[in-house]
């Protein structure tokens, strides 16, 4: 038995799309299997591990814990929509440069989650930084590296120079 489609219509990295949804179907699971953006990572699917973040309505969230259905009238930005924009493309340099990455993983959601924080708070504190990344895992970088691209980011952006 094939269920009832919910309708809905959203932005998703500056296109409207408008489709039908399954009442159970996950945002993380539309915008990986049906739409093709998989750079939304599914790790834990419990909204533990960052790796499914996306930016929704202006703000990081886990695409795992949100199902389709709630996206009708969302605006959504995945990494893909935040890397052709050029959004992030400072961070993705500075993840380059430093080594901030090693199987990939986990950096969809570390860049999207870094971008927020250097939006919010141009010249974060290293405290600052971890904190606002304490919501993804990691296996691979040990974080010190990440923490360094960030920061690095950071100065750059400011002119402040870099701390390390």
């Amino acid at each position: 038995m094939i269920p009832n489609l919910v309708p809905i219509t959203c932005t998703i990295n500056g296109e409207t799309v408008s489709l039908g949804v399954s009442p159970r179907e996950t945002l993380a699971d539309l915008l990986r299997d049906r739409l093709g953006l998989t750079a939304t990572h599914l790790g834990c699917e419990h909204g533990a591990c960052g790796a499914c973040t996306i930016v929704y309505d202006g703000r990081t969230a886990r695409a795992c814990l949100l199902l389709a259905a709630q996206a009708d009238g969302a605006v959504i930005e995945t990494l893909e929509g935040a890397s052709a924009s050029g959004r992030i493309a400072a961070l993705q340099r500075a993840f380059h440069e430093r080594g901030a990455l090693q199987c990939g993983f986990c950096t969809p959601g570390l860049l999207l989650a870094a971008a927020e924080v250097l939006e919010e708070h141009p010249t974060p504190s290293r405290d600052a930084i971890r904190a606002a990344l304490s919501g993804h895992l990691c296996r691979c970088t040990g974080y010190q590296a990440i923490v360094d691209a960030i920061e690095a980011t950071a100065a750059a952006a400011t002119g402040a120079g870099s701390r390390r």
